[in-house]
């Protein structure tokens, strides 16, 4: 994969980099509150969700920050979107960081005026942040040039990244008693749940806190929002390989990014068995035989894209593509 020539792309984006930074902070006093503040929330220790939301969103600014660093068209709003998914992000962790000091549940919480404000704040920040990635997506999509590989895989991550992120929007919804509460006229303290089938705060996976008692859209939303640094990442290593093995099957470019794309093809539809699982009430480590059907099937048709990316790898080197090199996006 060749490298590019030309005008030097720009630096690093500072805000975003800022807000990296901060999260790292944010997850090392987290960290801490989760081992020596024996509070509970909704079954939780009460700093377990500022520690994973400062992981998760840390490590999605830093892969932003520098995707836009290669942006050569639509630099400017480039990095505005950039600047606000930091801004809206910031606010979001600081509702967070709050509820946990308070002790309070931050999401789903109606049960007073202020936690109700929080929640509603926190939903805006939420449509704030995809709507700002989502332009971030655009920009870095429309570049040009550099490692078609790499840029491949950051098209197709930010696009499976955003669908993660609306899987969280199935969450917010009443649950089916949450419902008839409110049909009956009662005042319902929470609404919406991360859990299907059984109530929040049950039996849960460690760290993640994931039920294993029933489903959880924490899941797929969860696995979705990391496909951004999934496929870059497999671009990578398969950059690597082709380094190491000039002539092996990967230093053709087409190859690759066959690769790439039946990966994409896998992410996108084990997004969807998450989300169908989950949305049946079924626990991640219980599958029914439908869902180990699903999974078998989707495996099957990942392999069978694999090994049709294989077979270009004769016209790939009837064209004599180079093989690949250090990676940049454009």
């Amino acid at each position: 994969m060749s490298t590019m020539t030309g005008p030097q792309p720009l630096r690093w984006h500072r805000p975003l980099l800022w807000f990296a930074a901060a999260m790292g902070v944010v997850t090392l006093v987290s960290l801490a509150g989760v081992l020596v503040d024996d509070r509970l929330v909704v079954g939780s220790p009460a700093w377990l969700k500022p520690f994973k939301f400062g992981v998760s969103l840390g490590v999605y600014a830093v892969t932003l920050a520098w995707l836009l660093r290669h942006a050569r068209r639509g630099r400017r709003t480039g990095w505005w979107a950039g600047t606000i998914v930091a801004v809206a992000s910031s606010a979001e962790m600081t509702l967070v960081v709050l509820q946990a000091v308070r002790g309070r549940p931050s999401h789903f919480n109606n049960s007073t005026p202020f936690d109700e404000t929080v929640w509603t704040l926190m939903g805006n920040m939420v449509v704030v942040l995809w709507t700002a990635s989502l332009v971030a997506a655009i920009v870095v999509a429309f570049q040009r040039g550099g490692d078609p590989v790499l840029r491949s895989a950051a098209r197709l991550g930010f696009a499976l990244s955003l669908a993660g992120m609306l899987v969280a929007f199935l969450m917010t919804g009443p649950t089916a008693e949450q419902g008839a509460a409110l049909d009956r006229g009662e005042v319902v303290g929470t609404i919406g749940a991360h859990s299907v089938g059984v109530a929040d705060g049950g039996p849960a996976m460690p760290v993640t806190g994931w039920s294993t008692t029933g489903g959880d859209l924490r899941i797929p939303h969860f696995v979705g929002i990391h496909a951004l640094q999934a496929l870059p990442l497999l671009a990578l290593l398969l950059a690597a390989a082709a380094r190491r093995r000039p002539g092996g099957p990967l230093a053709s470019q087409r190859v690759a990014r066959g690769f790439v794309r039946a990966a994409a093809l896998g992410y996108a539809g084990l997004i969807a068995l998450l989300t169908w699982q989950a949305l049946r009430g079924q626990p991640l480590l219980e599958p029914d035989a439908r869902t180990l059907l699903a999974a078998g099937i989707l495996a099957v048709t990942v392999l069978c894209a694999a090994g049709l990316a294989l077979r270009a790898r004769g016209r790939a080197a009837i064209t004599q593509e180079p093989a690949a090199g250090a990676p940049a996006i454009v």
